[in-house]
């Protein structure tokens, strides 16, 4: 009877959750932690740890393309984990494989234009691996409409080191001009591929660290963070649903923020500046709360010229 009682609250609550979403990030990045720990929990070994983990991963695809998200990341090998048991890695690789191609052919991914890519030190993994990331790839490589990225032998300082090594390189040889170099020239060296900026972190169990994941694309985005106690094979749609409210809660709170910095510029700055605070406020008023929302009389003559220096999203140009 307990367990039908708790299996209709939760049902309860991810309903309310669902409600209450109105908008989803476009880029989640995901740390599936605790396959291990959740194996040695039900008695089993590691590698039905990662075979419980896969099906979360189904899962976790299917609700980011029922909220509306586009890119999705799944931290899966990293070059720490290269120091963990062969016997555990081997068993490891052989699950990649299968997944890679099972993937690859499912009518699902299909359907919904999935592309299937792998970033990360690729070259550094047994020969089956990488033949399944190659065949992944192929198979995908004409579909957009959703991107799924898997790390595999991925470390994010060890790429923006290669990255800045790639430009010193092309400096030394006189190919690159030094004040040539921009974010978009350390973007192009960390992927063959571009990668989303990150909107949301999730971390699953337990631990409050996100490990060197997408440095770049995370910290330089301030993405939110969301971290849970479940072990990933437990990780629930109501647990994904609370990630993406962190993220909700994490852009509100920027706005917010954002609005109130433009309010207390308006009395204190020059015309240039005063025209860009002013459409910021005009942009973002709604996010502040009702006491200190500015009179529209206070905006007139905010113009379309004025706001050039807004970009699309609402962040004012540098």
């Amino acid at each position: 009877m307990k367990r039908w009682l708790r299996q209709r609250v939760d049902d309860a609550y991810e309903q309310l959750l669902s409600r209450e979403i109105s908008g989803a990030p476009t880029h989640v990045a995901v740390i599936q932690d605790g396959n291990r720990r959740y194996a040695r929990q039900q008695g089993d070994d590691a590698p039905q740890g990662h075979r419980d983990g896969a099906k979360t991963t189904e899962r976790v695809l299917e609700w980011c393309q029922d909220v509306g998200v586009e890119e999705l990341t799944l931290y899966t090998f990293s070059t720490e984990n290269f120091d963990r048991p062969d016997e555990e890695n081997e068993e490891l690789f052989d699950l990649l494989c299968e997944k890679l191609h099972e993937f690859a052919d499912a009518d699902r991914v299909h359907d919904n234009e999935v592309r299937i890519r792998a970033i990360g030190a690729v070259e550094r993994l047994p020969e089956r691996v990488r033949d399944a990331v190659e065949y992944a790839d192929r198979r995908t490589q004409e579909y957009d409409r959703f991107v799924l990225n898997i790390a595999l032998a991925y470390g994010g300082r060890s790429q923006l080191l290669e990255a800045v090594q790639g430009v010193a390189d092309d400096v030394d040889a006189g190919t690159l001009e030094p004040d040539e170099i921009d974010v978009e020239t350390i973007e192009n060296r960390l992927y063959e591929r571009p990668v989303r900026d990150v909107d949301l972190i999730i971390r699953t169990g337990g631990d409050e660290r996100t490990s060197n994941f997408l440095p770049w694309h995370a910290n330089g985005n301030e993405a939110a963070v969301f971290f849970c106690t479940p072990y990933w094979p437990e990780f629930s749609k109501t647990d994904f649903l609370r990630g993406i409210r962190t993220y909700e809660s994490r852009e509100e709170s920027w706005r917010r923020t954002r609005a109130r910095r433009a309010m207390a510029l308006l009395g204190a700055v020059g015309d240039t500046e005063l025209t860009e605070a002013q459409s910021v406020v005009e942009r973002f008023r709604d996010s502040l709360p009702t006491a200190e929302q500015p009179d529209p009389d206070e905006l007139d003559g905010v113009d379309a010229s004025q706001l050039e220096n807004v970009d699309s999203s609402g962040r004012a140009a540098n």
